[in-house]
């Protein structure tokens, strides 16, 4: 086991129902200093472990170990972090509770500060819904976050971000007819489907249309659709995805008792130094839904990231890409 576990005890969510025994999974990089002054915190994205975040951490990157302390937390769903594949009954598989970025990212306050003792955090950085737990942090704890760095990730679920997760959720959900009473009964092979759905929304058209799958090692479109879409999706506990599809379905970082759904409030709220960025082919975490939430907090700078390979640009696989995010990380943590 190569990640940690911090135990939360018995949590109450959002919604009211107490989760008994939570805990976090989380890695760290490099060593925390004396003044406890060298901290990034990088979220985990939806279906991700903390190992995808990997190739954003490195000697000589902006998020370098041998200067700072990075924490990687699990994101509750993920399998590693408490989930419905992990939890024991009553909460187990369709039963685990709904779990919102709100309650992911107190709960990582609570490793931060309990387990670190931690009081300022330099830099919060993630993709997708990495990026959305960025924001959150940054609204929920203005006073102790200095930079936040999200890419391919909105403040909130805007209206296609949601009907993309809804559209995923609706391919499980025909695997057992659509009938609530059978969701126990889902298992990996059903989430083929979803894996065919999320392969049309991933990567942009250009991507398809100049066949880059070929500079993957695929040498045709069925082939990569099967080997990549269909692969990592089938990996995944469906349980576990139906968890994560909520949390992603209901994110907006004004969604708690601080903001009452003030949405512009929220934005407005966040003192940290900001770079947001979307890639600009992205299909359903769209730049100009970024862009919008760039103009509304106070110390945000938008710089989309020039890129074909839709969602996918901001997930460590194209060399252009990546440089583009770790160069925009050093010039914000050099600020």
């Amino acid at each position: 086991m190569d990640y940690e576990i911090f135990d939360l005890g018995d949590v109450t969510l959002q919604s009211g129902v107490t989760l008994p025994n939570a805990f976090l999974a989380y890695k760290t990089y490099g060593e925390l200093n004396e003044k406890k002054d060298n901290v990034i915190v990088y979220p985990t994205a939806f279906g991700d472990h903390h190992v995808q975040n990997e190739w954003l951490i490195g000697n000589g990157m902006a998020l370098d170990p041998r200067k700072y302390f990075i924490i990687v937390p699990n994101l509750l769903g993920n399998g590693l972090s408490s989930s419905p594949s992990n939890t024991h009954a009553p909460f187990d598989k369709a039963n685990f509770p709904q779990v919102t970025i709100y309650d992911n990212v107190k709960f990582q306050h609570r490793l931060v500060t309990e387990k670190f003792g931690i009081q300022k955090i330099t830099l919060v950085v993630g993709w997708s819904m990495g990026g959305v737990q960025s924001f959150q942090w940054g609204a929920s704890y203005p006073d102790m976050v200095e930079r936040i760095a999200p890419f391919c990730g909105g403040a909130k679920t805007w209206p296609q971000t949601y009907i993309v997760l809804d559209g995923m959720k609706a391919a499980l959900m025909a695997a057992v007819g659509h009938d609530l009473s059978k969701l126990n009964q889902l298992i990996s092979a059903d989430m083929r489907a979803v894996g065919r759905v999320y392969a049309g929304w991933g990567l942009s058209q250009t991507f398809y249309k100049e066949e880059l799958y070929r500079e993957m090692g695929y040498d045709s479109l069925e082939n990569f659709v099967a080997g990549v879409w269909e692969d990592s999706f089938m990996r995944m506990d469906p349980h576990n995805v139906l968890a994560m599809l909520w949390t992603g379905q209901n994110g907006d970082i004004s969604a708690n008792s601080v903001y009452n759904g003030e949405f512009d409030v929220a934005l407005n709220s966040i003192k940290a130094l900001a770079i947001i960025m979307p890639s600009i082919t992205d299909l359903f975490c769209t730049a100009d839904d970024n862009e919008y939430e760039a103009k509304h907090i106070p110390n945000a700078v938008f710089n989309p990231i020039e890129s074909i390979w839709g969602h996918f640009a901001g997930r460590g696989i194209n060399s252009v890409d990546n440089k583009f995010i770790d160069d925009n990380l050093k010039r914000l943590l050099e600020t």
